[in-house]
């Protein structure tokens, strides 16, 4: 049984570095990178830009890493098989493959962009945008800039996944009756002290309910 103090931290944890990574990634393929266009010297948008991500570096990788940490935990503890119905189950299932996706892209995507840094002293390879090379990008940095770009979007697309998944996943098991949650809560070996304790509480409150309007 996990306590509730913990399993709340843990899913805090999990939605919020969530959000910081997915708002991080957004904001910086739909915003800053496109904006780098304002500066006139193309080697200042690269060296720009490399400062600018080498700084959220540690911010994305706390995020995701939390994210798939609390994921993780939940899998080995709340949402175990065992424990979910049969739609809860295709949904969670659906979140592993779209967690080790956003895992994979992110990691790939801070070893680029810290390999497109060096390709310059300071950062600053000239550059068109944060993802599309110049006539002046040397061949390799223009390389690396077009797999930021192409990881950049898996990362996205997995992210917002991610978070509909998860919406869709809290809004089943909120749906269902307090009972049935209950009874869902056993190990797949019948129903522990506990959560029959809790069960027929619920029935105890419903038919109290019930005498209530007669």
């Amino acid at each position: 049984m996990v306590s509730d103090t913990l399993s709340h931290t843990t899913r805090a944890a999990h939605d919020v570095g969530l959000a910081a990574w997915l708002g991080g990634a957004m904001f910086g393929k739909f915003a800053h990178n496109p904006a780098l266009r304002r500066i006139s010297s193309r080697s200042e948008r690269g060296a720009v830009a490399n400062a600018a991500w080498n700084g959220y570096n540690i911010v994305n990788a706390l995020g995701l890493g939390a994210a798939a940490a609390g994921w993780a935990a939940s899998r080995a503890t709340e949402t175990r098989p065992d424990k979910l119905s049969g739609r809860e189950r295709t949904l969670s299932a659906v979140k592993d493959g779209l967690m080790i996706t956003s895992v994979a892209s992110g990691l790939l995507n801070g070893i680029q962009g810290a390999r497109l840094a060096k390709q310059a002293p300071d950062g600053a390879v000239p550059v068109e945008t944060g993802t599309e090379p110049s006539p002046e990008t040397p061949p390799q940095a223009a390389r690396i800039q077009k797999s930021i770009g192409a990881l950049g979007s898996v990362n996205i697309v997995s992210g917002v996944a991610l978070v509909a998944v998860n919406g869709m996943l809290a809004q089943t098991d909120h749906s269902r009756p307090p009972l049935r949650r209950a009874l869902r809560s056993s190990n797949g070996h019948g129903v522990s002290p506990v959560t029959m304790a809790a069960a027929v509480g619920a029935v105890a409150a419903a038919a109290n309910e019930a005498r209530r309007h007669w």
